[in-house]
């Protein structure tokens, strides 16, 4: 009976391996609340400062993100609106955020068993942001930040209510989007990559942005205003909520 309990155990504790590539965890340092949300997997979670949110997440999963929403109010039921990053009005996000909204990108196990991850603000910005592995190891597996007061400077096309708007969303086109080929940096990009160099600032910045780790021994950190406070451009109290159901 032994034998069997511990074999029972020892598959258990290989299914659990086998199954999650990474921890993620997710903190928000903002003086403010901050509803975040993960897809693929994850949904979403209410945070207020010094909350986190841990994703386990599965071998092999790829075009995963995870952001920050604000201006959120949800009732009983998980549905309602948030201001930015807003995901088709509900809590427990099963599709992408509405721009403007700072992303943490990742996809694990992928070629050479590496994890590529990055931090885009090809979506635009709202929110300062941090996404480490939990371990840093040799080459590109290092924190990344984009901790610059975007909102604050954001040129006058691209501002919106709680946050900086991306230009292809903003005036579309080829230049901008990059849907119909090869396409280059503009000055709008620009504006975001002097101020993040880390991150994407256009849909093909990729030789500068994408960063790797090792597969399946990598865990991360994501974390809203790393330095601890509010940009300018945000009050230090965001609107109420009705939020109550988030665990």
């Amino acid at each position: 009976m032994g034998y069997l309990r511990s074999s029972f155990v020892f598959s258990l504790l290989a299914f659990v391996t086998y199954t999650y590539a990474a921890t993620i965890e997710v903190r928000n340092n903002c003086p403010y609340t901050v509803w975040a949300a993960s897809t693929p997997i994850g949904g979403g979670r209410r945070l207020n400062k010094g909350q986190t949110w841990v994703i386990n997440a599965p071998r092999g999963t790829k075009m995963a993100r995870i952001w920050g929403r604000t201006g959120c109010n949800f009732n009983a039921a998980g549905r309602g609106s948030c201001q930015t990053g807003d995901c088709g009005g509900v809590l427990q996000c099963t599709g992408w955020g509405k721009p403007p909204n700072t992303l943490a990108e990742y996809a694990l196990d992928q070629f050479s068993n590496l994890d590529f991850w990055d931090i885009s603000l090809v979506d635009g910005f709202n929110i300062p942001m941090t996404f480490a592995p939990t371990k840093p190891s040799a080459g590109k597996c290092h924190a990344i930040h984009c901790t610059a007061n975007i909102n604050g400077e954001c040129p006058r096309a691209l501002k919106v209510p709680g946050g900086c708007n991306n230009p292809c969303t903003t005036f579309g086109g080829q230049q901008y989007c990059c849907t119909q080929g090869p396409c280059g940096p503009t000055e709008l990009s620009k504006f975001f990559k002097k101020r993040c160099p880390d991150a994407y600032s256009y849909p093909q910045d990729d030789p500068t942005s994408t960063f790797t780790c090792p597969g399946g021994s990598t865990n991360y950190r994501v974390v809203f205003c790393p330095n601890g406070v509010a940009d300018p451009n945000f009050p230090l109290e965001m609107p109420a909520s009705t939020d109550e159901v988030a665990k």
